[in-house]
């Protein structure tokens, strides 16, 4: 369920791993002439091997020009300004993107037909992921030797793909994918149209937006979503949603429709997210049978953390492609 293809690739021209520059208000300034020659020579060292600090939050210029290119596209339509009325709800993208990177502990039981934990082991991990470039990196909860993550071009597991409870590619981005709506929403390439009002019961009615995605955004473009707002908050109650991930569904099409219900609030660094969620079979006009429950807890913002710690580790198996 991987949405990057679009972020990936057109990251903004100045990103973190852009060298430092010059200001170009001091060239050729007597300052220029001043400089001690050791420090001088420090400098162009520096500026050659094109070195910076390195970490994978973006600065704040680039934050500013996502934004405003973000904030055009939503405002063009009425359900895109609806879901930048739940995006700024929820504390707006400047800081959701200026937090620089998130981690959090997701942890998906899988539920059967009466709501008890099936058989199945839990996907229980805590996560670092890079909003900004759609990278990730997974660390089992119950065994910490047991990783998996999404480089941006790459799925990565250790020991081994068979040691693991879910498949790497998928579940890299995909707890991330629920975790940050609506902000998600913001990416390009993904379509935005208004739907009728659900009544969930004889109380509850909220607005939906409809969505879904460009032909090649990510690894399942034929999927959609409902996106489920609040009509007063306008903070996300839910969404609605298939997946078409061809490994999944190796005949073509998609999984029967899923609701799931969020739970709860948290707030830190100015972003509310949910605190867990309930998640069930569509009917056709609401909650069916059970199909899980789960949690988002350790949820904070990582600026330290680098783009070399969304590499995959050398003693990584990195998978292949889904074409190959």
């Amino acid at each position: 369920m991987r949405r990057d293809a679009e972020r990936s690739e057109n990251l903004p021209e100045a990103g973190p791993l852009a060298p430092p520059h010059a200001d170009p208000d001091l060239a050729g300034s007597p300052l220029s002439y001043t400089m001690p020659r050791a420090l001088l020579l420090l400098c162009l060292l520096v500026l050659a091997s094109g070195c910076d600090d390195g970490l994978a939050k973006p600065s704040a210029r680039d934050v500013d020009a996502r934004v405003s290119d973000a904030t055009e596209r939503l405002n063009a339509s009425e359900a895109g300004r609806l879901v930048l009325a739940s995006i700024d709800a929820h504390g707006g993208l400047e800081a959701w993107y200026a937090g620089g990177p998130l981690r959090f502990r997701y942890a998906y039981t899988r539920l059967d037909s009466v709501g008890m934990p099936s058989a199945e082991p839990p996907l229980d991990t805590r996560q670092t992921v890079d909003a900004w470039a759609a990278r990730a990196t997974h660390t089992l909860a119950a065994d910490s030797t047991v990783r998996f993550g999404w480089t941006g071009t790459q799925a990565w597991a250790m020991p081994s793909p068979e040691a693991l409870p879910t498949d790497a590619r998928f579940w890299s981005l995909t707890p991330y994918y629920f975790v940050g709506m609506p902000f998600v929403l913001a990416d390009p390439g993904v379509n935005l149209e208004m739907a009728e009002p659900l009544a969930l019961d004889s109380t509850t009615t909220l607005e939906q937006v409809y969505v879904t995605f460009d032909a090649g955004t990510g690894d399942a473009p034929d999927d959609y979503y409902y996106l489920l707002l609040d009509p007063e908050t306008k903070r996300v109650a839910g969404v609605r949603y298939v997946v078409s991930y061809g490994p999944f569904n190796p005949d073509g099409g998609h999984t029967p429709e899923t609701i799931m219900l969020y739970d709860g609030a948290q707030t830190v660094g100015g972003i509310t997210l949910q605190e867990g969620f309930r998640s069930f079979l569509w009917d056709g006009t609401g909650a069916g049978t059970p199909k899980a429950r789960g949690t988002l807890t350790e949820f904070e913002f990582a600026p330290e953390v680098t783009n070399a710690d969304f590499a995959a580790p050398p003693e990584a198996t990195v998978l292949p492609d889904l074409d190959a």
